[in-house]
Formats: structure tokens, sequence, C-alpha cells
């Protein structure tokens, strides 16, 4: 088994070794599972736990004071679950392979998918809050913000506004799944979408789960559970995206990236491409872990960082 993980990217992180070890901690553990599913799962679950990574615990707090958290799942027969917008819910990856597995759906929300994951004995109703996320919402929440459009108008100037084409102003990078294009006053180091992809030797298999957006309007969902966008897995390449939500969804730049290795890249290759492509169209950064089916490793982004960490049995 080979399992490649990415922590998201971003800018620089303030600790980078400790957050490192998490990762090789995540890799590891996928390579003691029996198939990829299992290994993909197993991997994000450990990065879900730790605070250092927004996804699960620690996850973004959106602009109504909750975290929500969001993940996909596939493999290369095109199986496929997602599921987003889950208030307290840590392991949202084991809900998206729930309902990969356990329902004739792709894609699940809100409370529904809350309820999904109770019935299946995924563990909801958990305090994702970290001292860190305690620390900057005490310090630039917006619970004086009132209703949705009161909301809405306080954070709208944080992310700026598109212009017809699509495209909105470029500007510095942001840690959380949307490097982003306004990023917020005090943006937290070490923290980002997670994501990995697994091999056995016979199949592959893709996942990422995320916290979201920093203040981000409620109800928010970036990439991270759009198949094709922040995850996608085909008989040629298993691949996890970070970084622009909205632009990575734009552009579907995991399925762009597993397309290149069809039209015959290997994995670094195809990775190299697809982010070159991807900043030529958005103007905005990003990342992206490949593993093709000649068990080839690949990664590349733009941003500052995109600390990554692979593991084989």
């Amino acid at each position: 088994m080979q399992v490649l993980v990415h922590g998201g990217a971003g800018s620089d992180p303030d600790e980078p070794e400790p957050r490192q070890a998490v990762l090789e901690e995540a890799a590891e553990t996928g390579t003691n599972e029996t198939t990829p599913v299992d290994a993909v799962e197993a991997a994000i679950n450990v990065l879900e736990s730790s605070p250092r990574f927004n996804a699960g615990v620690g996850g973004a707090v959106q602009s109504d004071g909750a975290i929500r958290t969001d993940a996909g799942i596939m493999t290369d027969d095109r199986a496929v679950g997602a599921a987003c917008s889950m208030p307290d819910v840590e392991h949202a990856i084991s809900v998206a392979r729930v309902v990969m597995e356990e329902t004739p759906h792709g894609f699940v929300s809100g409370d529904h998918a809350v309820s999904l994951a109770e019935a299946f004995g995924v563990e909801t109703g958990v305090d994702l809050w970290s001292d860190r996320t305690r620390d900057q919402w005490a310090e630039e929440g917006l619970e004086s913000a009132g209703g949705i459009r009161d909301q809405l108008e306080a954070i709208r100037d944080r992310y700026g506004r598109s212009d017809p084409d699509g495209r909105d102003e470029p500007v510095e990078e942001h840690d959380h799944d949307t490097v982003g294009r306004n990023p917020t006053s005090s943006d937290p180091k070490d923290h980002d979408t997670v994501g990995a992809v697994a091999f056995d030797g016979d199949s592959l298999a893709a996942a990422t789960s995320t916290g979201g957006r920093w203040l981000a309007l409620t109800g928010r969902v970036g990439d991270v559970p759009q198949v094709g966008s922040g995850f996608y897995c085909s008989p040629a390449a298993a691949v996890s995206a970070t970084g622009a939500g909205e632009d990575i969804a734009r552009v579907t730049l995991s399925r762009r990236a597993a397309r290149h290795v069809e039209n015959g890249l290997e994995a670094d290759a195809a990775a190299q491409l697809a982010i070159e492509e991807f900043a030529e169209l958005t103007g905005s950064t990003a990342g992206l872990i490949c593993l093709d089916a000649r068990g080839n490793l690949g990664s590349a982004f733009n941003s500052s960082q995109m600390q990554t960490a692979h593991a084989r049995d």
C-alpha cells in the first residue's frame, strides 16, 4: 500500500515540524489498512483529529459562529460519496464513505448528513473548537452581525467581489481551503484542508476533508466535497486538491490533473501542468497531490508551501 497525504496549500506554517510529524503519522496509519478506501479514510481521520489542520477539530468558523465540515471520497471504479455543511462532525470523511457505500446517492448535506452519520455510527456532537479558533473568534467574530444579510455585509469586503468574467482581484494567500481573494485580518498559520490518495498495486482511492474557510458565509461550501474539484479518482489516477476553493471548482482542478495522466503524463508532470493551467485561468493559488496507476507520485503547488508525506508498507 502506498499513501500520499497533504496538509493544505497556503502560507508558511509557524511550526512546520510538529505539523509534518502528524502528516507522517497519517500516511503510516494508512499503509496499515488493507484497501485504498480504508487507507485514505484512516489517514484523513488522523488529520481530522489534529487541531493543526483545517479539518475536523480546529476547523474554520463560519459567519454565524458554527464549525461545519465537508469531505469527499472516490475510487477508481468511480464510486463516489460526499457530505457537507455538517456541524460538530469531526470525521467528515467517514460520513462521505457512508454516502458512497450505504446510499444510492453521491452527495448528502447539512443536518440530513449529520443524521446519516448518527445512523451509521459516526460520532456527532463533537466539540470542534480549538484554542486557536476560540481566540480568533473572540478577536474577530461576528456575534453582533445579526441575520444572514448582516453577516454577508460584514464579510463581503474580506473576500472581494467577482467581476463579470469570473475573476476576483488577486491578493495574497490565505491559510484555509480557499487561499483566497481577500484574506481575513489575521491569517492563522498551521491550518488547512487535508487530503489523501492511496494505491495498493491494483486499485486507487482519493479523499479530501475540510473545515471550510474562516468567516465564510453561513452554509458556504467550497470545492472539497465537489467531485472533480476537491477530489477525483479514475482508473488512471487519484487526486486530492487544496487552495482557492471557488476557483478550484470553476476549473475542476482534480479532474484536470487526472485527465493529464489519462493522456499519457506521469503523476508529477500531470500535477505540475494542472497547477500551471489553474494559475493561468484563475490567477489564484492551489496545490494537489496525485498518485497514478503505475505507482508514480506527484505533487504541485503555487502557494508558499504545501506539506506532504508519503509512506509505503
